[in-house]
């Protein structure tokens, strides 16, 4: 953290799929993963931090936290196709 380009993008195919490093590249596409970006597209400087306190910070529905949207993965999955 804290370098414009990851050192490493890990993805967790369980060997499902042949083409892990392509699907890294379409990752690093689509996410921009310098730490301004990353602070920005997360929205992390709203106070939303007493209410993480308790009860956790994943999987949580009754709030609006921007780590939990799946809004890319759409893009991800028609970049990868477009480059087999």
């Amino acid at each position: 953290i804290g370098v414009a380009n990851p050192i490493s993008v890990y993805v967790k195919t369980d060997r499902t799929s042949q083409e892990d490093s392509l699907i890294v590249e379409c990752i690093n596409e689509v996410f921009d993963f310098r730490p301004e970006a990353i602070i920005n597209c997360l929205n992390l400087k709203r106070p939303i931090y007493k209410q993480l306190a308790s009860y956790g910070h994943l999987g949580r529905t009754d709030l609006d936290l921007t780590w939990e949207k799946t809004d890319r993965a759409e893009k991800i999955r028609t970049l990868f196709e477009s480059k087999q």
